[in-house]
């Protein structure tokens, strides 16, 4: 394709303009050729052809500028190095296209699909060891989809699990969304967790507290002993130290045991008759202390 003065074209005069006065410049030369304006003028036609192509090349930045060093060479103008060779059809008009197609593209930019959020539940022990769970869940087109969660050991409270591409599709062709399951540790009849610290009871009859002792206490992975003071209180706390939940860094929290003294609800004639002469002779009395 031969080589057109596209400046010319739109009535500039120089390579020196913005693209608000190119399209400034095209409005008026666009007016001036119209087909309407210019019934049966066949230059005219072919006119305003050429002055949309230099509207469509001039206008677009990326084009506008590999355009200048054609128009620069032919006009002389230092500083731009001469293009041979080109075929100004494939240069730019070409090029055209794939501006457009980018802009087109770029205008569909892949949107994510969006993110869905669960939780479910696990028993202490579950999350102390870890456990591999399925669970099942209504997709949006109402089917039911079960997926295998592994839950690792020493997983947090209220920590999220995250299944990548588990979510919700794209509008447009884009990555599916995430899947995120909080995970929620449930307390058992033993133990509750309070962060990385497992709290307990520790029950105690009168005389264990009164004389003191050693006793074996339940851990949730096994048992410790722990020795008891002589006149511990309930209430009081003992704290065995690395016996609580996994804290993430490889070690562990502490296990806390509040002492309950236990009276027992029935008493055999033997103990009533040992009771009452400790009542006889002691002078401890709690309200007083």
């Amino acid at each position: 394709m031969k080589y057109k003065d596209y400046y010319k074209l739109l009535g500039l005069d120089t390579s020196k303009v913005t693209i608000d006065e190119i399209k400034s410049a095209y409005r008026i030369a666009a007016k001036k050729y119209h087909p309407d304006v210019n019934v049966g003028d066949v230059l005219a036609e072919e006119r305003i052809k050429d002055i949309n192509e230099a509207y469509r090349i001039l206008s677009v930045p990326a084009t506008k500028r590999k355009y200048d060093k054609v128009w620069n060479s032919k006009n002389n103008v230092k500083n731009y190095h001469q293009v041979k060779g080109k075929n100004i059809f494939n240069m730019f008009l070409g090029n055209v296209e794939n501006v457009k197609n980018k802009e087109n593209t770029n205008s569909r930019n892949h949107i994510k699909g969006e993110n869905i959020e669960t939780e479910i539940k696990v028993t202490l022990e579950e999350a102390f060891y870890g456990v591999e769970k399925k669970i099942s869940l209504r997709t949006v087109d109402g089917k039911m989809k079960t997926f295998s969660v592994k839950i690792p050991e020493g997983i947090r409270n209220n920590e999220k699990i995250r299944l990548i591409g588990q979510g919700k599709k794209s509008p447009n062709g884009g990555k599916n969304g995430d899947l995120f399951i909080k995970i929620n540790i449930e307390d058992n009849k033993v133990f509750k967790l309070y962060g990385c610290d497992l709290c307990t009871d520790l029950k105690l009859s009168p005389w264990e507290a009164a004389l003191g002792t050693r006793v074996d206490i339940g851990t949730i992975d096994g048992s410790s002993k722990v020795y008891i003071p002589q006149g511990i209180q309930s209430g009081e706390k003992i704290k065995i130290p690395n016996k609580g939940y996994k804290d993430g860094k490889g070690g562990r929290g502490d296990l806390i045991a509040e002492v309950k003294i236990m009276v027992p609800k029935r008493l055999e004639l033997d103990e009533k008759e040992m009771f009452e002469k400790l009542k006889e002779m002691s002078g401890f009395n709690p309200r007083n202390d």
